[in-house]
């Protein structure tokens, strides 16, 4: 008859590994980093295996930026991997604008899978910035420019020296939502000019928010129908010419599915966000002050 002795110690040392697992998932976060900003304080913090960016507090869930410590080219947000997806509507842009920087998931991703694209980045914060560089990786160089003022401003000069995008990404957040500035009709009309002619904008909101309908009437007025993609966050996809069918979504998402295995990209299910195409509502769209 075999000794209970093994199986007693097996059973001791899987209690304690679950034990041990249990503790980590419920530990405390670990505050790496903090420094004040107009914008609300600058944190980062490890918690669970990832490195996250936050303001003012790390218990909160609406997380700046969070990175995979073991698996950093995993993209742990489902609406950075909606905002990848627009490589479905234009798979091979050149010349990118990112507005706001956060830990740069999505300056460092593109520049992975677009080597030769020139990426420009607009964030009106300095020390979101120095945390990208120091506690993301985030490298700033010849094709990964980084411009340290306001993204309308910046957006506005572009319009006015005659600069264009094949991309533009707007992910500017505050403490609580997209500053108001970069959210209206005459914003958003200098976006469109910048972009050429094949040219796609795409926005990173809430789904939960109080201006949904009025986001979604302004971006119609402006660019007509959009794509509509939701998975906790709002991602919105338009373009300076008419939305592209079906048939060319599906050949463009499949010549980038194997360069997408590495990010966590679920390409048929990101494609299939693109069956919701939103047109224009009923509210009222958003305005400069001066115009309302």
């Amino acid at each position: 008859m075999p000794s209970a002795c093994p199986l007693l110690v097996s059973r001791l040392i899987t209690g304690f590994a679950a034990l041990l697992l249990s503790l980590a998932v419920y530990a405390e976060p670990r505050l790496l980093h903090s420094e004040p900003s107009p914008f609300g304080k600058i944190l980062v913090f490890e918690d669970n295996g990832e490195r996250c960016l936050n303001f003012n507090s790390v218990t909160d869930l609406g997380r700046q930026t969070c990175m995979d410590i073991r698996h950093p080219d995993a993209l742990v947000f489902s609406y950075t991997r909606m905002m990848i997806s627009a490589l479905f509507v234009h798979p091979r842009p050149q010349h990118i604008l990112i507005v706001g920087l956060g830990g740069a998931s999505l300056q460092k991703t593109l520049a992975k899978l677009l080597p030769e694209a020139t990426i420009d980045t607009a964030e009106i914060d300095p020390g979101v910035a120095r945390v990208a560089k120091e506690y993301f990786d985030y490298r700033p160089g010849p094709k990964q420019r980084l411009f340290l003022e306001d993204g309308r401003l910046f957006i506005e000069n572009a319009h006015r020296t005659g600069q264009q995008y094949d991309m533009v990404l707007l992910d500017a957040f505050d403490v609580d939502y997209v500053p108001r500035h970069l959210m209206t009709v005459e914003f958003l009309e200098h976006v469109k000019a910048i972009l050429k002619i094949d040219g796609v904008v795409v926005a990173n909101t809430f789904t939960n928010s109080d201006l949904y309908e009025q986001e979604s009437a302004t971006y119609a007025h402006v660019f007509g129908p959009f794509f509509n993609l939701r998975q906790g966050n709002r991602v919105i996809v338009a373009t300076r010419e008419a939305l592209p069918d079906p048939a060319t979504l599906k050949d463009n998402a499949r010549a980038v599915k194997d360069k997408l295995v590495p990010f966590s990209v679920d390409v048929e299910r990101e494609l299939d966000r693109y069956a919701h195409i939103q047109t224009q509502g009923t509210a009222k769209v958003i305005r400069d002050p001066a115009r309302e």
